[in-house]
């Protein structure tokens, strides 16, 4: 029981010291490495997870529902629209491996940002393409790389993705996570009967 005490005593009191020093806004720390957040809805959260959950750094990425009203949606209610959620990914990772900026470029190049509430074959305001940032920092670095691609894109199309305050994030239903490497056979041909990889080349000429 003394241990057990002295082991609450001492969460407490890191926990205190955590705010005194002031751990920024969308961090934590795990096993004392700080960790940090980054929130983006890309259409089809399968992708996403695909496009993130390999980059060095990335601690884990979580599909989930987050941008509107309805409390702990479900798939279903999310898909038929009018929650006002997005499909997004939670991406925890590594600052120190990592950057924000980085994570933002790999975003930018895997979704269509010029078509408003839809992405390749998925269409509603389900779909569309948002960046949530966790703090003024992250909203910075939003606008700033929104500023770099439409100065630097070879598209005519303006760019329609949201870019918004986080908001509570609700992780979607276990058999969504990690679909693509679950299923992959149908998570294939989900990806190439919605035409993303097409045009994405269009877009950003990746192969």
């Amino acid at each position: 029981m003394l241990k057990i005490k002295m082991v609450v005593s001492l969460s407490f009191a890191l926990l205190i010291i955590g705010s005194l020093i002031g751990v920024p806004q969308g961090r934590s720390t795990i096993d004392g490495a700080q960790t940090a957040k980054a929130t983006f809805a890309g259409g089809c959260f399968w992708c996403m997870e695909e496009a993130f959950e390999p980059v060095e750094g990335v601690i884990s990425v979580v599909s989930g529902y987050t941008g509107g009203q309805v409390e702990n949606p479900t798939y279903e209610q999310v898909s038929a629209g009018g929650t006002g959620h997005t499909e997004s990914i939670e991406v925890a990772y590594d600052p120190s491996k990592v950057t924000y900026t980085q994570l933002l470029e790999i975003f930018w190049e895997n979704v269509d940002p010029t078509t408003p509430n839809a992405q390749f074959c998925d269409h509603g305001n389900q779909y569309r393409t948002a960046i949530f940032y966790h703090d003024e920092t992250q909203k910075q670095l939003v606008e700033e790389s929104k500023k770099k691609i439409e100065s630097t894109k070879n598209f005519p199309e303006s760019i329609v993705t949201e870019i918004a305050p986080a908001s509570v994030f609700y992780p979607a239903e276990e058999y969504h996570q990690d679909f693509y490497s679950k299923n992959p056979i149908r998570y294939k041909y989900y990806k190439w009967n919605c035409g993303r990889a097409k045009r994405l080349e269009q877009l950003w000429g990746n192969s």
